[in-house]
C-alpha cells in the first residue's frame, strides 16, 4: 500500500470474523438473516470460507497484505480455521476462550491457530487467577491476546443482550507476574490498554514479551486525566516499546462497513506526524504481525 514511506506491507492485527456460526452462539440460535436485519448489516455467508473469500476481496480493494481474525465467541475457533485455511498467505487466526470453562484445555490444545484471546472483563476473571496456571504451558511459543480497559460490544448493545462485564478484572499489571514466568509467550493488549495506557506501558516496559495494538478509534481517550490525542499516545508508547512491539489494527468486523480505512488513515497521520522513520513505519504496519506468526 502506498504511504508517507513509500509502498509498505499493511497487514491488520485486528480484524474481528464474525461468522454465521458467530451469531448463532451469540443469540442463542436465532435465525442469522433475522438478527442481521435488526442490525442493518449485511447476513454473512454461511460457509466461513466465502466470508474468508469477501474479507481477502476487501483486503485487495484496499491494498492491505495481510489480516489477523479473531472467532469471537468461544466455540467459533472452526470458522476461522477454515478462513485460514483457504487463504493461509492473507488470513491469520485467533480465537476466543473462556478459560474457566470445563473444555477450554483441550480446544486450545487441538486448535492450531496461532494467537489465544482472552477477555477477563466479559468472563469474569483475573489473568493472575492460579486457576490460568494450567493454560500457559498450552501457549508457550503463541501469542495470547488479553483485551484490558474498557470493554464495549456494540453489537450485544444493538441487540438487546446483556453485558454483564467486571472491569475490576481488566487492569494489564494482572498480567505482570505470568509474563515475567512464560516469555515464551508473547501477550498483546489491544486499543493501547483500552483507558489504562499507564499502565499498559509500565508492563510492557518490565516484560519484553509484551506488545501492544493500536487498533479502533482509540475512544478511552475521553477518559484521560490529561489531554491526550493519537499523536501523543503513539509518541508515549514507542518512548516504551520501540517499532517493535507495536501492532497495527483496526478493530473492523461487519460488512457493509468492512475494512476500516478512516482508522488506518487517521494513524498513518499520526506515526507522520511524530516523524516516525520508513523502517519503524514498515514495522508497525504490518513487519511485526508478520513476525509473531512464526
Amino acid at each position: 500500500m502506498h504511504t508517507p514511506w513509500g509502498e509498505v506491507a499493511v497487514r491488520d492485527a485486528h480484524v474481528h470474523f464474525f461468522s454465521h456460526r458467530f451469531f448463532s452462539l451469540l443469540t442463542g440460535g436465532r435465525e442469522v438473516a433475522e438478527v442481521a436485519a435488526q442490525l442493518a448489516w449485511e447476513a454473512p455467508p454461511e460457509s466461513a470460507e466465502l466470508l474468508a473469500d469477501q474479507w481477502v476481496a476487501e483486503l485487495d480493494r484496499h491494498g492491505v497484505a495481510a489480516a489477523s481474525l479473531i472467532a469471537s465467541m468461544p466455540g467459533d475457533e472452526r470458522s476461522v480455521e477454515l478462513a485460514v485455511a483457504r487463504h493461509p498467505e492473507r488470513l491469520y487466526g485467533q480465537f476466543l476462550v473462556n478459560p474457566l470453562a470445563p473444555d477450554t484445555l483441550t480446544r486450545v490444545a487441538a486448535c492450531p491457530l496461532r494467537t489465544i484471546c482472552l477477555f477477563p472483563a466479559m468472563h469474569r476473571y483475573s489473568i493472575a487467577d492460579e486457576r490460568l496456571e494450567p493454560l500457559w504451558p498450552l501457549a508457550h511459543g503463541r501469542n495470547v491476546f488479553v483485551h484490558c480497559g474498557v470493554l464495549s460490544v456494540g453489537v450485544r448493545k444493538k441487540l438487546g443482550l446483556s453485558s454483564p462485564f467486571d472491569m475490576r478484572f481488566s487492569n494489564p499489571l494482572d498480567i505482570h507476574n505470568v509474563a515475567l514466568r512464560h516469555p515464551q509467550i508473547r501477550f498483546i493488549i489491544p486499543h493501547f490498554g483500552a483507558g489504562f495506557l499507564r499502565e499498559a506501558l509500565m508492563l510492557a516496559d518490565l516484560c519484553p514479551n509484551v506488545y501492544l495494538d493500536t487498533s479502533s478509534s482509540n475512544g478511552w481517550m475521553k477518559y484521560s486525566d490529561v489531554p491526550l490525542d493519537l499523536a501523543m499516545v503513539f509518541r508515549r508508547t514507542l518512548a516504551i516499546t520501540g517499532a517493535k512491539r507495536l501492532l497495527f489494527g483496526t478493530d473492523s468486523s461487519f460488512f457493509p462497513r468492512g475494512w476500516v480505512q478512516p482508522v488506518f488513515a487517521a494513524q498513518v497521520e499520526a506515526l507522520a506526524a511524530i516523524g516516525v522513520s520508513p523502517a519503524e513505519a514498515t514495522a508497525i504496519l504490518g513487519g511485526n504481525l508478520l513476525s509473531l506468526q512464526q
